[in-house]
């Protein structure tokens, strides 16, 4: 290698090390580590509305899939956290400040076990003698949907995709395509249905009977959420609950949701409603904590990286069926 490429090599390496340096100065300098070494609470408060402290409202958002762990891969940030979404409903459930939860819904539902536990966290709430109301942001869908029904009022956006009430479970299958390439599959179980649902060959009717009937108790408990917390006869529900989805506008046609209105409306009624004009208004939040830095970091320096790694966690997830509360386009 000549001079000349000697010298190349050197500024280039040189121009990462300055990158890379400036994008840890640029983390550092912009992290609030007064705000992330507080240990007196596992969650933290954005004022909304300054109002009275024994008065409080919560706001709690639910955004993306729902999913057990942290949604995104490894090292993610600002991602969707079931445990710390359980918790933070623990947290308004247990805490004599909070009078009363507004959950700002934006996702297409996801797993169904999820789904039904914070379904059950909302009712937990309200028998606790608080008041809850939902506000739909741009999609409150299948399981966005069964978590929103318990709430004493439903607010969407006339725009907000919702309902997509049902079930789906649903696999990749391949047979097809191996067969052509000739890629051959051996499989040992310890019973008949042991690989159902697999990838690998076409299902037979007896199994596709055996998933159906899964399918179809799994509705049937999607339809008495919505009988018991919107008050609505099943019947009523059975024929508006084929899946399809509604517009906000639609929907409140048809009694899925309350009123139309943003996040404001919802929590300027709820105050309205029960007597909590002098409330204060507070988003809720996990506190991130030093892990939230390292993280915020690697996402700085190895984005690219960090995605490509999530989209095989992705891949991997997608050759495990599983049963879902989940709208897809």
């Amino acid at each position: 290698m000549n001079q000349k490429r000697w010298i190349a090599l050197a500024i280039a390496v040189g121009l990462l090390v300055l990158s890379t340096v400036a994008q840890i100065t640029t983390t550092v300098a912009t992290t609030d580590f007064t705000e992330m070494f507080q240990t007196d609470s596992e969650y933290s408060e954005e004022v909304v509305e300054e109002g009275s402290l024994n008065e409080s409202v919560a706001v709690i958002n639910v955004e993306g899939v729902i999913q057990s762990g942290v949604t995104g891969g490894v090292l993610s940030a600002g991602t969707y956290n079931h445990d710390q979404l359980l918790g933070m409903l623990d947290h308004v459930k247990e805490s004599d400040q909070y009078k009363a939860l507004v959950l700002n819904v934006n996702t297409p539902g996801g797993g169904v076990v999820e789904s039904a536990q914070i379904h059950d966290r909302i009712v937990e709430i309200r028998e606790a003698d608080k008041t809850v109301y939902v506000s739909m942001g741009n999609t409150a869908a299948s399981g966005g949907y069964y978590i929103s029904a318990p709430a004493d009022k439903i607010f969407a956006h006339p725009a907000t995709l919702t309902g997509s009430i049902g079930v789906i479970m649903e696999s990749i299958n391949f047979a097809q395509l191996a067969d052509d390439l000739g890629v051959e599959f051996n499989t040992i179980t310890s019973g008949e249905y042991k690989d159902i649902m697999s990838s690998y060959r076409p299902m037979t009717e007896d199994e596709e009977e055996i998933l159906q009937t899964m399918v179809d108790d799994m509705y049937n408990d999607f339809v008495d959420v919505i009988v018991e917390g919107r008050d609505m006869d099943e019947s009523t529900v059975r024929e508006l609950g084929d899946g399809r989805v509604y517009t906000g506008s639609q929907a409140a046609e048809n009694g899925l949701v309350d009123s139309l209105g943003s996040l404001d409306d919802a929590i300027a009624q709820l105050k309205e409603d029960q007597d909590l004009q002098n409330a204060r208004v507070v988003e809720l939040n996990a506190n991130a904590g030093f892990s939230s830095f390292v993280n915020g970091a690697a996402a700085n320096l190895f984005g690219d990286q960090l995605r490509f790694a999530q989209l095989e966690e992705m891949i991997r997830e997608s050759n495990s069926p599983r049963a879902m509360y989940l709208y897809t386009e």
